[in-house]
């Protein structure tokens, strides 16, 4: 109804005022007569006509100001307002000229804002939303922080961009209330919270980009409702759950890019069945799972496919051939299995194919090199095989090749710097590539990183890489390269003209030469120095202490003698240094002290002297100390305990004295402390309860006096603690077993003595970890202790009988075990006199031991004594009055063939000695007792050593044991007149000496090879899964069945594999497994802790592992006429240790 029907009826509830100029003109709520009504009715018309002009001015004039205004806000909220801004930005310049506004002609009013890297820094007012005609806003690139104000109002915005700034605070959900939107972008700031499911009513929207913040929560499904979006961003946020299904129906898309979230769920299977216009799909750095399943007919303008670092598995598809525009195809780091479909080469437009890290196999397929337009090819640490396609080495376009951790086999092509002259990256190490290293990879002028470590190049470093000026690493690290020159490391001379060089990685190539000189013309760049296993030799040179900017140097396992050079000094940005493994000499400098950035230094395994200097405590960022194998005295200094941040500290096998520093405690980050094989004395300091992050911690082999202290138990993450061969007394605390992470327990050889905590860790221990105290008692059941003494004075006067009845034993039972024993080696050494002997060590006299004296010696052959336990009896540690320690192994008569097994071990031992086996002290017989005294092995057995968590064999240890074994089977084969066939080598039976030297034990099955003869029938089986073929089904004796054990016992020491593992069954057993592995020869060979990447031995010891191992399978073949002879094992084992040991 128009407004003079208003008027005209007379239905006015107020007065109606008009002002026209100067005149007022009032309509008031009365009873008008119709001509008046008709005078009202011109009058109205007529203010009508006069006032619109004026008004339309007034309402321009006030919206300006308004957009005037809500600047002038901005202004305001600015905490250092751009010089532009300040002067520009100004009552006296009108808006529509102001830096970053933009009027409509129009209106008058402010219709585009742009402020971008301008340097801003405040915050939002609200007056903002004032702008009502405003459809643009960018502020991007500045450093806008708070929270966004509800901007509603401004419902004629497009675009608004707010990225690359500091705003905090929830997405504002009035941007769903926009109903123009088309472009959202608040990427790079810290936006908090769930993505707002009103912003998906912002129908018109095109795109969005919430990239780099920290939004959380899942993706609305009602993001469906989107039918126009072309661009989604939401990457490096902290989403989770599924994609939403509905996402994949929005026709329009054309960018996808959740990368670096932690979204689940499988790929769609129809992911093109409706984004026929996708050009970038990008999921990578995810939590998605499944097999690609897509058939990506329908995506064929599909650009870029990035899906890498998820857990999708399955095989990559054929079908990914078919997206012919591709040009990025990123998969790496996922679970795929098999290989590459050969169809990826039909990707004619592809420039970057990334699929590291997926453990497939197979080979490279040769269509690869169809791909002319590639410039970046990442096959790194995959299990692929056979040679490199010689196609690959043609795509002259070829920028960044890494095929590294593979099982690449073949050799560089000559011509390859010719091939590839754009190449910036060439990195193929660790593969099996043979053949020279090309000199022509001098023509790749813009390589920037080559590094072929790890393979099996043979000859010398090119001395022409010299002349790649761009050059920023190098690493040719390997066992069968040579430098050039036999007197010096003479590829450093020639890097002089490579002025960018940051990192020179040259482990393990033979030099048997000095570092020269001219090392110092890398002074300005040198960053990372690797020169570990290198047969250098000589003195440091000085000129190292000019590389100002190394942050890492490893001049580890060389012969380097002298002192440390003084100019070490001068390492001021040194990091991680390590010289282990040389024969470096002196003390260690208080220069030392200076190298405040040092986190890691190794100085273990040299002959260094004195004391450690005072000032060691200024190192103050030093996470790793290993001063172990050295000669260093005196006490440790106190200061240690200021090294706040140190995590690993190991001076094991010096000869520090005194007390334990009480600022030990101090160490708060330690998570490794081992001071063995030292000479510390007095108390375990209380302070050490301080360390609760402490995960293993030795004092083994000391003077450690005092009691077991109850501090320990406050060490609550403990996982190891070695407190053996020490002087404490008294009692285990029972509060030990609050230790619930702890694995490894070792008191042995102390003088502690009661009950044995019973609960805890303390059930999975052995009695190993008691053995020789003082007298244990109680425990877990598992340790066959005596139970504990009730202390009631009835419990004490029962406790005297048996110790007073041991006294009065009859003197007539000790005399008639001496005289049968004087007969016993009578006899013996009559007959010894009457054998040629070729004995390696001359007999000694047997001692006399009687009965009592065994008794006394093993505490009544008490649990605390026992040493092991066998199918026959036990062997007990016994120590006689004179301090004597022996080994007695007292047979179980009650066993079937106990008698037998004794009488066998008598007539063995008595007519053998050497070196490399257990000697025989004595014997002790009579009706119902057999037992044998024998020398103590402290160590115990190579099975416990091979898989006891306390002990470790390096490789050079393993080898050295089984050549003992192999040694003492060379005797007992060929030794003397009448050969022994051992019949039950394994690793239980072989023991260890203070000097970890081998012998050879337990011939209680043993057989003499008498009058000539080759072998003997048996009726007695040895161990399963050590004896041979012929042994086990027919019972024939003979040495080459001592073989076979010995070839499975080398195939067990350098595995950690035992022939009854459950992984082996009857149809693939060891040998099978050792016989497999070795056609194509792979690292599951080898013990994995032979091979540590930080050890710079590891590939030696791979390449002397996979030696033996191929002896230990002639050793085990099934005919016994075709196994090796012991004499030739060993021979062979002996120049494996000669060849280690040289190169």
């Amino acid at each position: 109804m128009r407004l003079q029907h208003y008027i005209y009826y007379g239905i006015w509830p107020v007065c109606f005022v008009i002002r026209v100029k100067n005149l007022v003109f009032a309509y008031l709520p009365c009873n008008f007569s119709p001509f008046l009504m008709d005078i009202s009715v011109f009058l109205f018309h007529l203010v009508l006509l006069l006032g619109l002009p004026t008004a339309s001015i007034a309402h321009i004039k006030r919206t300006i100001q308004t957009d005037q205004s809500a600047l002038f806000a901005l202004k305001s909220q600015l905490f250092h307002s751009s010089n532009l801004l300040r002067k520009n930005w100004t009552a006296n310049v009108s808006v529509c000229n102001w830096i970053g506004v933009t009027c409509s002609s129009r209106h008058h009013r402010v219709v585009s804002l742009n402020l971008s890297y301008l340097g801003l820094q405040g915050s939002i007012p609200p007056e903002i939303g004032n702008l009502s005609f405003v459809n643009s806003i960018d502020l991007s690139g500045n450093n806008f922080q708070g929270n966004l104000p509800m901007l509603v109002h401004l419902r004629r915005l497009k675009y608004i961009s707010l990225a690359n700034n500091n705003f905090g605070g929830e997405v504002p959900s009035g941007f769903g209330s926009l109903p123009n939107l088309q472009a959202l972008d608040l990427s790079n700031n810290s936006f908090t919270g769930a993505i707002p499911t009103s912003l998906f009513n912002a129908s018109k929207l095109e795109s969005i980009s919430f990239m780099s913040n920290q939004l959380q929560g899942n993706i609305p499904q009602e993001i469906g409702n989107l039918g126009n979006l072309k661009v989604l961003s939401m990457a490096n946020n902290q989403l989770t759950g599924l994609i939403p299904l509905t996402l994949f129906n929005i026709s329009s898309l054309q960018i996808v890019n959740l990368r670096n979230n932690t979204l689940s769920g499988d790929l769609p299977v129809n992911l093109c069945s409706k984004l026929s216009r996708l050009h970038g799909y990008y999921l990578a750095y995810n939590t998605l799972s499944g097999q690609i399943l897509s058939r990506f007919d329908n995506c064929s303008e599909l650009e870029e496919l990035s899906l890498n670092d998820n857990d999708l598995n399955g095989t990559l598809p054929r079908e990914i051939g078919n997206l012919t525009m591709l040009k990025l195809l990123s998969l790496g780091q996922n679970k795929f299995a098999g290989g590459i479909p050969a169809e990826i080469g039909n990707l004619q437009n592809l420039e970057c194919l990334d699929i590291e890290g997926c453990a497939l196999s197979g080979t490279i397929p040769k269509e690869i090199g169809n791909l002319q337009k590639l410039n970046m090819l990442n096959f790194a640490l995959n299990t692929l095989s056979g040679q490199v396609p010689v196609t690959i080495y043609n795509i002259s376009t070829m920028t960044f090749i890494r095929l590294t951790g593979n099982k690449l086999s073949g050799s560089l092509p000559h011509s390859i710097g010719h091939l590839l002259p754009n190449l910036e990256t060439l990195n193929v190490a660790h593969n099996y590539l043979t053949g020279v290293i090309p000199d022509s990879i001098s023509n790749m002028t813009k390589l920037v990183i080559l590094e072929l470590s790890m393979n099996r190049f043979t000859g010398s470093i090119p001395r022409s890489l010299g002349s790649l000026n761009l050059l920023e690493t190098l690493d040719v690290a390997g066992y069968y390269l040579a430098t050039g020159s036999p007197k010096e490391l003479s590829i450093i001379s020639s890097l002089a003209n490579c002025k960018s060089l940051r990192v020179l990685i040259l482990d393990g190539v033979s030099v048997k030469g000095t570092i020269p000189p001219t090392i110092a013309n890398l002074s300005n760049s040198l960053e990372v120095f690797l020169v570990s296993t290198c047969e250098l030799e000589g003195s440091i040179p000085p000129e190292i202490g000019n590389l100002s900017r190394l942050t890492g140097m490893d001049l580890s396992s060389n012969h380097f003698t002298g002192q440390l050079p003084l100019a070490f000094q001068g390492l001021s940005n040194i990091q991680a240094l390590e010289l282990q493994n040389n024969r470096i000499s002196g003390a260690i400098s208080p220069n030392f002290c200076n190298l405040r950035s040092l986190t890691l230094l190794d100085l273990s395994q040299n002959k260094f002297s004195g004391q450690l200097p005072e000032c060691l405590g200024n190192m103050s960022s030093l996470g790793k100390l290993n001063l172990s194998s050295n000669g260093l005295n005196s006490t440790m200094p106190a200061s240690v305990g200021s090294l706040k941040d140190l995590l690993n500290l190991d001076v094991h096998s010096n000869a520090f004295g005194g007390f334990i520093p009480q600022e030990i405690g101090n160490l708060l980050a330690a998570i490794s402390i081992d001071l063995s094989w030292n000479k510390f004395s007095g108390n375990i300091p209380t302070t050490v309860g301080n360390l609760q992050n402490l995960i293993n911690f030795s004092l083994a082999h000391n003077e450690i006096q005092g009691s077991f202290p109850e501090i320990v138990r406050k060490m609550v993450n403990l996982e190891s603690l070695d407190l053996s061969q020490n002087n404490l007394t008294g009692e285990i605390p029972a509060s030990l077993v609050s230790l619930l992470q702890l694995q490894h327990f070792n008191v042995s050889f102390n003088h502690l003595h009661g009950k044995i905590p019973e609960n805890g860790s303390f059930l999975n221990f052995t009695i190993e970890s008691f053995i020789s105290n003082e007298g244990f008692c109680g425990g877990p059941a598992h340790l066959r202790l005596l139970p504990c003494p009730n202390n009631s004075p009835q419990a004490s006067r029962t406790k005297r009988f048996p110790r007073f009845a041991y006294i009065l034993l009859p003197t007539a039972l000790t005399v008639f075990a001496v005289i049968i024993f004087e007969l016993v080696l009578i006899m013996a050494q009559h007959r010894s006199r009457n054998r040629a002997q070729t004995n390696p060590l001359p007999p000694t006299t047997h001692e006399r031991i009687s009965y009592y004296d065994l008794v006394h010696a093993t505490n009544d052959f008490g649990e605390s004594n026992l040493i092991a336990s066998g199918s026959y009896g036990s062997v007990y540690k016994g120590v006689l009055r004179d301090g004597s320690i022996l080994a007695i192994k007292v047979f179980n008569l009650q066993v079937e063939g106990a008698f037998k097994s004794f009488d066998a071990e008598c007539e063995v031992l008595r007519n053998i000695r050497h070196r490399n086996l257990v000697k025989v002290i004595s014997s002790c017989s009579n009706h119902d007792f057999r037992a044998l005294v024998l020398e103590y092995m402290p160590n115990g057995s190579l099975e416990r050593w091979l898989y006891s968590h306390n002990y470790f064999l390096d490789f050079l240890q393993r080898l050295n044991i089984v050549i003992d074994v192999a040694t003492a089977l060379d005797y007992l084969h060929h030794g003397h007149s009448s050969p022994i066939v051992h019949c039950d080598l394994k690793p239980s039976n072989v023991l260890l000496d203070q000097a970890m030297t081998g012998h050879v034990g337990d011939f209680g099955i043993a057989k003499l090879l008498s009058g000539g003869e080759s072998k003997a029938i048996t009726n007695t089986l040895a161990t399963i899964g050590y004896i041979a073929p012929e042994y086990g089904s027919e019972g024939k004796v003979s040495r080459s069945c001592d073989v076979y054990s010995f070839g499975i016992l080398l195939m067990e020491t350098f595995s950690r594999k035992k022939p009854t593992d459950v992984m082996f069954t009857e149809d693939c057993g060891l040998k099978d497994w050792v016989r497999h592995l070795l056609q194509n020869p792979e690292l599951d060979l080898v013990d994995h802790n032979l091979i540590t990447p930080s050890d710079a031995n590891s590939t030696k010891i791979v390449q002397c592992i996979f030696k033996i191992m191929e002896m230990a399978v002639t050793c085990t073949v099934e005919s016994p006429e075709e196994r090796i002879d012991v004499t030739d094992a060993l021979n062979e084992l002996k120049n494996i240790k000669h060849e280690f040991l040289s190169k």
